[in-house]
C-alpha cells in the first residue's frame, strides 16, 4: 500500500485522483467559479487579471487542503504510535474511503453525501468570513478566499483526507493533499474560463466511469497489500505490557 512512504507512485495516484474528481469538482464548485468571476467588475475581466485571480482563488484553496492534510495525519501519528494495529485499520478505512470516493464520482453512490454534513457547521462560521471578501479585485483578496472556499464540505476531499491520516506523518500529509488538489486544478481553471469542451469531457458519463473503476482497482490493490501485514499481526500479536511487581 505504501500510504506511510509516500514515493512517486502514492502522490501519482493522488494526482490522479483529483484529475479524474474532475467532474464532481466542476459540479460542487464550478457555480463558484463562474460566480466569482463575474463578481469582478467588467472595467476589469481582462483575461490576464481573471486568470491571475482563478491562479489565486485555487493556490489558496490548495493550501488549506496541504493544512488539513498535515494536521489529519498529526493525529495519524498519535493513533499509530499508541498500537501498530491501529495504524493498519487506518490504511483499511483510507482504502474503503477510496472506493466510496470513486461510487461517488460515478453517481453510483452518494452515501459520501452524510459524511459532507460533518463539515457544514465548520463551513457555517466560515462562509460569512469569504462574503466580506467579495468583490474579489486582487491576488491577495483572492488567495484568502481560495483558503477559506478550501473548507468547504466536499466528499473528495474527505476520502483523501482519510488517507492522509493513514500516511502518519504530518508532511506526508500535506504532500499528498498538495497532489490531489493540483489534480483538481485543471477542472476549476477550465470552468473559471468557461472552457466547455474540457468540462464536458470530465462530466462526461464514461469519463465518470473510467475514473471510478480506475479508483476502486486502486483501493483493492490497497487492501490486498495490507492482508499479509493483518496476517502477520494477527499471528504475532504485541506482547502485552508487564506490570507486575
Amino acid at each position: 500500500m505504501d500510504p506511510t512512504g509516500l514515493g512517486l507512485p502514492p502522490l501519482a495516484a493522488a494526482f490522479v485522483f483529483g484529475l479524474l474528481g474532475g467532474a464532481h469538482c466542476i459540479g460542487m464548485c464550478g457555480g463558484i467559479m463562474s460566480a466569482l468571476t463575474f463578481a469582478v467588475p467588467p472595467s476589469m475581466r481582462s483575461p490576464a487579471r481573471l486568470g491571475g485571480l482563478l491562479l489565486g482563488y485555487n493556490l489558496g484553496r490548495v493550501a488549506s487542503y496541504m493544512l488539513a492534510g498535515a494536521l489529519v495525519a498529526g493525529l495519524g501519528t498519535l493513533v499509530g504510535t499508541a498500537h501498530d494495529g491501529l495504524r493498519l485499520v487506518l490504511q483499511g478505512l483510507a482504502a474503503l474511503m477510496l472506493i466510496l470516493m470513486a461510487l461517488y464520482i460515478a453517481d453510483w453512490w452518494k452515501g459520501l453525501l452524510r459524511i459532507e454534513a460533518l463539515g457544514r457547521r465548520l463551513w457555517r462560521h466560515l462562509e460569512p468570513l469569504g462574503r466580506r471578501l467579495m468583490p474579489v479585485v486582487s491576488l491577495p483578496q483572492a488567495t484568502v478566499l481560495g483558503a477559506i472556499w478550501g473548507w468547504l464540505p466536499c466528499g473528495l476531499v474527505y476520502s483523501m483526507l482519510a488517507w492522509s491520516l493513514a500516511t502518519g506523518e504530518p508532511l506526508q500529509g500535506a504532500l499528498l493533499m498538495l497532489a490531489f488538489g493540483l489534480g483538481t486544478l485543471p477542472a476549476l481553471l477550465a470552468t473559471g474560463l468557461a472552457a466547455r469542451s474540457l468540462g464536458n469531457l470530465i462530466r462526461h458519463p464514461a469519463t465518470r466511469t473510467l475514473a471510478a473503476l480506475s479508483i476502486i482497482a486502486f483501493a483493492l490493490w490497497q487492501l490486498w497489500s495490507l492482508l499479509p501485514q493483518a496476517d502477520a499481526h494477527a499471528t504475532h500479536p504485541p506482547a502485552p505490557s508487564d506490570h507486575s511487581h
